[in-house]
């Protein structure tokens, strides 16, 4: 047990440390923001998060590094996982829960772990992240293997939680990708991908929920989508695998087919029918004219990439 005098010392060195952040420095031109009138604070808070996506798009090569070494493992049966503390944990756990719905992936595909488990997904529990173990037990559990990819995300870059699973995923050989709002931080050191989103002070010092949270939810936003386009998720850029689980996802299914054959709502309708909801079955049937096990198989040998199963199943023009 450490003694008040070495807990002194813990912090001196945090608090040197966190000096040195960007994140946690303060904008020398913000003045005191209490003296804005309210339109005032809205235009200001507005131009400092009009500066994310360009900095975002500075790491175009990096993001696309990324991309394409989730997507080149999940087609060989990996997963991905979202790793954070506080505000990053709850944007890697919102992006892993939105995908499948959105892709019709299994749950286990994409999945975000936080520290402190789900309760911290609702209610802060900021000591977890200074558990630099936690996440090495949980990858135990999950069978962590070297086909996953393991996203480690903090805006300081150094939290010990996602620094220690990050070191557990690189020892056992998985992908690992970085994304912080510090350059040069230690989580970047162990990546195999760096993504150093540095948005610069924040608009309130230190509160990295703003700047630093909208650019991880961005490169999340790639990451994931961008990958199952990979993975053929996609056709004329709509989704083709959505899992129709409410009245509106049954008209947006209907909409695609729809847009995608040129079919009227009637018809689109008993495709999907005929194909059990499965957008892409219904948009091969009436593309192609074959019936549910032609399409089944041709899907299947496809790889789920529905352009080559539609060339697979159009006889050539002569």
């Amino acid at each position: 047990m450490q003694t008040p005098a070495a807990d002194a010392d813990v912090r001196a060195e945090l608090r040197a440390e966190l000096l040195g952040l960007t994140t946690e420095a303060t904008r020398s031109d913000a003045g005191d923001l209490d003296e804005l009138d309210t339109l005032e604070l809205v235009l200001a808070m507005n131009r400092e998060d009009a500066t994310v996506p360009g900095i975002v798009a500075g790491q175009a090569d990096a993001i696309a590094r990324a991309v394409d070494g989730i997507a080149d493992r999940l087609a060989r049966g990996g997963r991905l996982f979202y790793l954070g503390a506080g505000t990053p944990g709850r944007i890697g756990v919102l992006d892993a829960s939105e995908c499948p719905p959105t892709f019709g992936t299994d749950p286990s595909l994409v999945v975000g772990l936080i520290a402190g488990g789900h309760d911290a997904i609702l209610t802060a529990i900021e000591h977890a992240e200074d558990d630099d173990k936690a996440a090495r037990a949980e990858f135990a559990a999950l069978g962590l293997n070297e086909l996953d990819t393991v996203v480690g995300l903090s805006a300081s870059g150094r939290t010990p939680y996602v620094v220690g699973g990050l070191l557990a995923a690189r020892e056992i050989g998985a992908l690992t990708v970085s994304v912080a709002s510090n350059a040069g931080s230690p989580i970047a050191a162990i990546a195999d991908v760096a993504i150093d989103v540095v948005v610069g002070p924040e608009f309130v010092a230190g509160s990295t929920r703003l700047k630093s949270g909208t650019a991880q939810k961005l490169v999340l936003n790639m990451l994931s989508t961008l990958s199952m386009i990979r993975l053929g998720k996609t056709y004329q850029g709509v989704m083709v695998d959505l899992r129709a689980t409410n009245e509106k996802l049954v008209a947006r299914s209907e909409l695609t087919v729809m847009r995608a054959t040129g079919a009227d709502a009637s018809s689109a309708s008993v495709a999907l029918a005929a194909a059990d909801g499965g957008v892409k079955e219904a948009i091969l049937m009436l593309k192609t004219g074959a019936g549910r096990p032609e399409t089944t198989r041709a899907l299947q040998e496809a790889r789920g990439i529905l352009r080559l199963a539609i060339e697979a199943l159009t006889p050539p023009v002569a």
